[in-house]
């Protein structure tokens, strides 16, 4: 307990949020890996409030002077904290884990710092306690989600899954969860104290929780609310440029992504590119993610394709995108077939099938580029004029050349089918065809 004081102590005479933030904290750091147990072991349910009254508030012990409302709200946040540090610990002691207890207590760790902050004045520069408890929050409720659903079978360990793919099981803990991150949220976009001493320097890290909770509930939707929140308070806001780069390249990205599931494309690609540019270059999983939704943007709104040494650090990458990649430039529609069929389950999961469906209609155009170059060129009369390409191609050349890159040699297609691709192309403005006709001598065939 005496490490907590001192680090409180510590935080709150040099105005430290992060220091602050380290004592509530569910994780012992690695250089004390008891912490957590000694914490545990050094008081019992009758004595933690008058003991942690007496080591965060005695003047004897502090230089640090509270408010009797602040001191009050402080004490009930660590009452709170150390109760939930033995549900924590006891999660490793049995087989079964309870972690929907565990989420329970941690809740009211953030109930009991929400209170602080409305009602007993916490200062602005204790903001990453919030970021924290929210973040642990939204952890220890997917674990008592799975842990309902898998009775059990959960281990207490660092998720990587990533958040753009939820599932659609239940997800109780995780709704109530969101509920109080929301709260935080409102907390910091309703604080009117000048920017110097608001909270609203909170605000991108308690939306970019909120956009991974929404996301991982599958409720895209609710998202768009805390978009619509956050540009009516824009002229009260701190500049973006001003936050940390953190906070805006993961803002940045899901704003990317939820305007590329609204196909939006332009402005989707416009934030992932910010995303993709500001991302450290050393957080290869981040900067996955993001080409993960860039590189169909990139596809659509410029035609083209991810070239090998973008992708060779990204080898899962390689594996999604790269068979796509050469059919569209071949325009084999048979093998881009196969490629989308082939990842089909995580194409769907991460939401980017049916804008990769649409590079079809590229992998189409390359395939008719080819048969008006295999055209060659008309014959002139004048023999120093320089060589024009065929202006007029049969349709049954395109239609051999469909069924070539269909790989269905042996099935005729029908003129309409045919017909109606091309002026699918040219109404795409994909590619400005040749004059297609049936017979050379009929003006109209």
């Amino acid at each position: 307990m005496e490490i907590l004081y001192r680090d409180f102590q510590q935080a709150h005479l040099l105005g430290s949020g992060p220091l602050l933030s380290t004592t509530l904290t569910p994780v012992a750091p690695a250089n004390d890996p008891s912490r957590l147990q000694d914490l545990a072991n050094a008081s019992n349910v009758q004595l933690i409030q008058q003991d942690i009254r007496s080591g965060l508030l005695s003047h004897a012990k502090t230089e640090v002077r509270f408010s009797k409302p602040e001191g009050n709200a402080w004490v009930d946040v660590y009452v709170a904290y150390w109760k939930a540090i033995g549900d924590i610990l006891a999660l490793g002691r049995t087989r079964k884990a309870d972690w929907g207890r565990a989420f329970e207590a941690w809740k009211e760790v953030a109930n009991a710092l929400i209170k602080g902050y409305s009602n007993a004045g916490f200062q602005a520069w204790t903001v990453p306690c919030l970021y924290v408890v929210g973040r642990y929050l939204r952890i220890f409720a997917i674990k008592a989600d799975e842990n309902s659903t898998n009775n059990g079978a959960v281990g207490f360990s660092t998720l990587t899954q990533d958040d753009i793919v939820g599932d659609l099981g239940k997800n109780e803990k995780l709704e109530d969860a969101a509920r109080v991150i929301n709260r935080i949220f409102t907390l910091c976009i309703s604080d009117r104290a000048p920017l110097e001493e608001s909270r609203k320097w909170g605000l991108y890290y308690t939306t970019n929780l909120l956009f991974k909770t929404y996301f991982k509930l599958n409720s895209i939707g609710l998202s768009k609310n805390i978009l619509r929140a956050l540009q009516a308070s824009r002229s009260d806001m701190p500049p973006i440029e001003a936050f940390p780069k953190s906070h805006v390249v993961t803002f940045k990205y899901y704003v990317g992504v939820i305007l590329f599931l609204d196909e939006d494309y332009i402005k989707a690609e416009e934030n992932l590119t910010d995303a993709w540019l500001m991302c450290h270059r050393d957080a290869k999983r981040n900067r996955e993610l993001i080409l993960t939704y860039l590189i169909p943007c990139h596809l659509l709104t410029t035609h083209t394709l991810p070239t090998a040494h973008l992708l060779a650090p990204y080898p899962h990458l390689q594996t999604l995108f790269s068979g796509l990649g050469s059919c569209i430039r071949r325009g084999d529609l048979a093998g881009f077939d196969a490629a989308l069929a082939a990842n089909e389950d995580e194409f769907v999961q991460r939401r980017i099938y049916l804008t990769l469906e649409r590079g079809r209609d590229i992998a189409l155009r390359n395939l008719l580029r080819k048969v008006y170059l295999a055209g060659g060129y008309e014959d002139t009369k004048d023999g120093d004029a320089a060589p024009l390409r065929r202006t007029r191609i049969l349709v049954a050349e395109f239609e051999a050349a469909i069924r070539i890159g269909s790989r269905t040699k042996h099935e005729k297609l029908d003129n309409d089918e045919v017909e109606c691709l091309l002026a699918n192309m040219i109404y795409k403005a994909y590619h400005r065809l040749p004059r297609s006709i049936y017979n050379l001598n009929d003006p109209n065939p």
